[in-house]
């Protein structure tokens, strides 16, 4: 069963999206993948977390990282925990690349639940 996770920074936009998914057009998709849906508070992981902290236990917990800031600033980023230790086994981290506006556009956010679930 696929896990999915939203960083600390879409929480909120991942209920937007599991709004989308879980309506009408999309339910029998959605339900069909059996997508589980984690947490911080679910796994006992402290929203604070450093990044790479965060990038290892969703692949020790086979969980797929959805996030809205993935950048090299600083040792303890998810770009730095990517590249130093992913490897072509790794789940992949999956960028909203404009979160504000997923919040603001329903068009937008329906591409981007599409291309998540692709």
């Amino acid at each position: 069963m696929p896990k999915i996770m939203a960083d600390h920074n879409v929480e909120g936009h991942l209920q937007v999206l599991m709004t989308i998914w879980s309506s009408p057009e999309w339910d029998d998709l959605w339900t069909g993948l059996s997508c589980e849906i984690e947490s911080f508070e679910r796994l006992a992981i402290p929203t604070n977390v450093a990044d790479t902290e965060l990038w290892e236990a969703c692949q020790q917990n086979e969980i797929v990282l959805v996030t809205g800031n993935r950048n090299a600033d600083g040792e303890n980023s998810l770009e730095v925990a990517i590249n130093q230790f992913g490897t072509s086994r790794s789940l992949p981290v999956l960028t909203i690349a404009d979160p504000d506006r997923l919040m603001r556009e329903r068009d937008y956010a329906e591409r981007v639940a599409a291309q998540l679930l692709e």
